[in-house]
């Protein structure tokens, strides 16, 4: 048995994307897909955004990488731009969402042990959560299909259920440092939190000192119709992870903070070699001119409107496959009365339509953010093609 050049980690599909138009990917064979899935909610701007691509080919013709040894006028910028959006202070720069999740939870300990408070040190998550896919991700997660072959698991978490609140409350104690939670879980299903839950969380964590730490890789960077989704619930966290979204394709994510989360972040507590380059805040700088504004989130606060109102009346044609629709702005998840994946499958085989499967059978709609009037009516059609030619199979 041989093993392939690429590690065999992912179980690939036949389609083959070579060339990306808009809100649509070509497969190499000249197939035409309609992309709702946004690479899992990152091409916001869809494939072929002229600022962004701009933004990158003049960057990467002019300076790529140089290290954080020096100065960052291109970082100085997108964290200016970042800090100005949001609750935050500061900002660290990383390659990924699961990189933002570790810099928040060793700012969240640090904030404790900065001053020698080396009790405080757990974080309660919460079920059906994903945080990323290194040790520290995977253990502050409570899915075994990730621990599975990674034991043993990095200590300091502990699991409650999600948007219960005393659940939450149960788990507190001397070693609590504070809580990391997604406002809206992606991987587990398009699960919104309620606003007493996050509420709840936040005064929690302001009553014993405790830092509330936001997961917003996949939720975040106006995906909900909100620059970030804890806008919805009227709350500020203390530090939050983002990605995804924020490079438009480019790979880069952050961990912002407040300057009282970040306190114990000083010279020579993290670092990354790659993690700030030039490249990345050329891409991310355009993506901010892009969408950091009202007008930019209102639309797609319409826009998701209009595709749930929608998918509302549609899924009661089918009662027998489609339970509900639940999410906010265009992050939206259809939960299915049978398994999902054979009908996420179906959809992209026979009908050219690409979802995201989850958790909790459930399909995920994540167009990209600058959808218009013609893709919504194509992935309308697509979606009632697909269901109409659908049968269940005998085994749901």
């Amino acid at each position: 048995m041989s093993i392939t050049p690429l590690m065999p980690v992912y179980p690939r599909c036949g389609v083959r994307p070579v060339r990306g138009d808009h809100c649509h990917l070509i497969d190499e064979d000249g197939t035409r897909y309609l992309d709702f899935a946004s690479g899992i909610a990152v091409n916001l701007l869809g494939h072929s955004h002229e600022g962004l691509i701009e933004a990158i080919q003049q960057q990467a013709a002019t300076l790529m990488h140089v290290s954080n040894l020096y100065g960052s006028p291109q970082g100085e910028k997108l964290a200016q731009q970042l800090v100005d959006a949001t609750f935050a202070d500061t900002v660290f720069f990383t390659n990924s969402g699961a990189e933002a999740v570790e810099a928040a939870i060793k700012a969240a300990r640090a904030y404790h042990q900065y001053e020698g408070d080396t009790t405080r040190f757990e974080l309660i998550t919460f079920a059906n959560a994903f945080h990323g896919r290194t040790m520290a991700t995977i253990s502050a997660s409570n899915q075994e299909k990730m621990h599975h072959g990674f034991s043993p698991l990095l200590g300091g978490f502990k699991y409650a259920e999600f948007d219960n609140l005393d659940s939450a409350k149960a788990l507190m104690g001397p070693n609590t440092a504070g809580f990391l939670v997604e406002p809206i879980q992606g991987e587990g299903g398009i699960r919104p939190a309620s606003d007493g839950f996050m509420q709840g969380l936040r005064a929690l964590a302001d009553e014993h000192d405790l830092m509330l730490v936001l997961d917003e890789v996949q939720c975040g960077v106006a995906r909900t119709g909100k620059m970030y989704a804890h806008e919805h619930y009227g709350i500020e966290p203390d530090i939050l992870a983002t990605a995804k979204g924020i490079g438009g394709g480019f790979p880069l994510g952050a961990c912002l903070a407040t300057e009282k989360a970040a306190r114990g972040m000083t010279f020579g507590t993290h670092g990354s070699t790659y993690g700030g380059n030039p490249l990345g805040m050329a891409a991310g700088s355009a993506v901010m001119d892009a969408v950091a504004n009202e007008e930019f989130l209102a639309s797609v606060a319409e826009k998701g409107e209009r595709l749930r109102s929608r998918l509302e009346q549609f899924i009661g044609n089918y009662p027998d496959l489609f339970e509900l629709v639940r999410g906010k702005g265009l992050m939206l998840g259809i939960k299915m009365k049978v398994e999902s994946r054979p009908f996420f499958v179906h959809l992209r085989e026979n009908h050219q339509l690409l979802t995201v499967a989850a958790g909790d059978n459930t399909l995920r709609v994540l167009p990209p953010l600058v959808i218009g009037d013609a893709e919504i009516e194509e992935f309308f059609q697509k979606l009632s093609d697909g269901a109409a030619s659908y049968t269940i199979p005998e085994s749901a």
